[in-house]
């Protein structure tokens, strides 16, 4: 659960994160492969409320796993989950699927990733589910206090690492229950959609495949257009209507407006029934963006939110999809919740997308990435300066598709094109067995949450099609298995 920090939070990062964020300034959209839930909704249920077929593990992690250093042999407890409902058991070599966990706590993607458990019946699977090293109940250093103290603790959080880790578990479950056999199929949303992909290059000889949902690998330097993020919001918006599009789009120079008349603050406090008094605009304007994009981007069947009549009026908007609340709280997209300061943390060292407003191509005032003020503001708040090169250096950049023809295999990129971080992704089949699920009317990792009656036919298909193939790569594998024992016996 994407859970306030309090006590258990350092006070300087605290303080240097609520003054120092702003969407304006600092905005690389969540990533996250279903919507925030926010304090005045419903928490996830923990490990211990749901089914009991759920089976809580921790595993001892080593902390860094590409040194030798006597320090980096140091180690912390990392929580995985396991289902045993429908495995067939390690006798039968049925596949392991294992869901890789990304910037939260484990707990509601034990909720939302409907892939895993709607299709463990059919392939007789056993289902893992990995938590994130520093988020959830994965964190080093004894305390969330000591692991966010400083750069030198938060040096160990990052990708590399965390693929690592789950190399780590998984191999350690194979072994524990004699599964060494069994194939592993690697599922993973948005930036965990991406950690999948990425552990199938990295570590073939572990995962057979990988399904990557939502996954912008190619939104790094050089792969992506700036303000491609955005522009696909717009296009959201003005595709469902051209009115609320025209009325979003004005808003800002409107607001821009009352703020400058006398009491114009205070008059567009009133207006939006904001918690507090607001300071300056900034504080609106970073909470509409926020707004705006999270509906885009979680744009689900069959109630697709943002197509709501109400919309035409911006604060009718806000209060059709946040509901009638007594008051907004124009910092909820941007208080310091394990995930918020965590991703920040990633984004300000590997993770650098360079998402921006672009000038006259979206329905947003022009804010264009600036990577120099990025790096002015993550080094006031880590003292880092990001690497926007490393992940395209160590993962594959510019030429990327290059890569994944000539050395890829068994990974399925999916993606809605309604999803603004489509702009990011794989879209078009690189080779036999490296391919390409898009679905028009699709939203951010669509595919991977639970099924529903209601689910359009277009996303049942999606889903079938991407069951085939994974059933053909288990196919091949027990075919391949079956050759090496002959010929080993030959």
């Amino acid at each position: 659960m994407d859970t306030l920090i309090s006590h258990s939070f350092p006070l300087l990062i605290f303080l240097i994160f609520s003054i120092c964020v702003s969407a304006t300034q600092f905005n690389i959209p969540r990533l996250g492969a279903h919507r925030k839930r926010f304090q005045n909704e419903p928490k996830a249920m923990s490990p211990s409320d749901q089914s009991q077929d759920f089976k809580t593990f921790f595993y001892t992690q080593t902390l860094d796993h590409f040194n030798y250093r006597p320090d980096s042999y140091a180690t912390f407890q990392q929580r995985y989950v396991i289902n045993f409902k429908h495995w067939g058991g390690s006798n039968s070599s049925a596949p392991i699927f294992v869901y890789l966990g990304a910037e939260g706590s484990l707990d509601e993607d034990l909720d939302v990733a409907g892939f895993l458990p709607d299709n463990a019946p059919r392939f007789k699977a056993l289902l893992v589910y990995i938590e994130h090293r520093y988020y959830g109940k994965s964190v080093p250093f004894g305390s969330r206090e000591e692991a966010m103290k400083n750069a030198s603790t938060l040096g160990y959080f990052n990708s590399a690492q965390a693929i690592a880790d789950y190399a780590g578990v998984l191999l350690h479950i194979k072994k524990k229950y004699s599964a060494e056999r069994s194939p592993s199929i690697v599922v993973g949303g948005s930036y965990g959609g991406m950690l999948a992909a990425w552990f199938r290059l990295k570590y073939p000889h572990i995962a057979l495949g990988a399904l990557a949902s939502s996954a912008p690998i190619l939104y790094f330097h050089d792969t992506a257009p700036q303000v491609g993020y955005y522009t696909i919001v717009t296009k959201d918006f003005k595709e469902t209507s051209e009115s609320c599009y025209e009325t979003v789009r004005k808003s800002w120079d409107e607001i821009r407006k009352v703020a400058s008349r006398p009491n114009g603050l205070s008059m567009l406090s009133k207006t939006f029934r904001t918690c507090k008094p607001l300071k300056e605009t900034s504080e609106l304007k970073d909470f509409l963006d926020s707004l705006y994009t999270d509906v885009a981007q979680y744009d689900d069947p069959p109630t697709y939110p943002l197509r709501i009549d109400v919309l035409g009026k911006i604060f009718k908007g806000v209060v059709a999809y946040k509901g009638n609340r007594s008051c907004y709280d124009m910092d909820e997209y941007i208080r310091p919740t394990e995930t918020n300061v965590g991703w920040r943390w990633q984004t300000c060292s590997e993770m650098v997308m360079p998402i921006g407003h672009g000038h006259k191509d979206t329905m947003f005032p022009p804010a264009p990435f600036d990577l120099n003020r990025f790096t002015k503001d993550c080094e006031g708040t880590f003292g880092v300066k990001p690497k926007p090169h490393w992940v395209t250096t160590y993962y594959g950049g510019r030429d990327l598709k290059l890569i994944l023809h000539r050395f890829g295999s068994n990974i399925i990129f999916s993606n809605g094109l309604r999803d603004p971080y489509s702009t990011g992704g794989v879209l078009g089949n690189i080779s036999d067995s490296v391919v390409a699920i898009s679905t028009v009317n699709g939203s951010h990792c669509l595919d991977i949450l639970p099924e529903s009656k209601s689910d359009p036919q277009w996303l049942v298909m999606q889903r079938k099609s991407e069951i085939k193939i994974i059933e053909e790569w288990i196919a091949k594998y027990e075919n391949d298995l079956l050759e090496f024992k002959e010929e080993t016996h030959a």
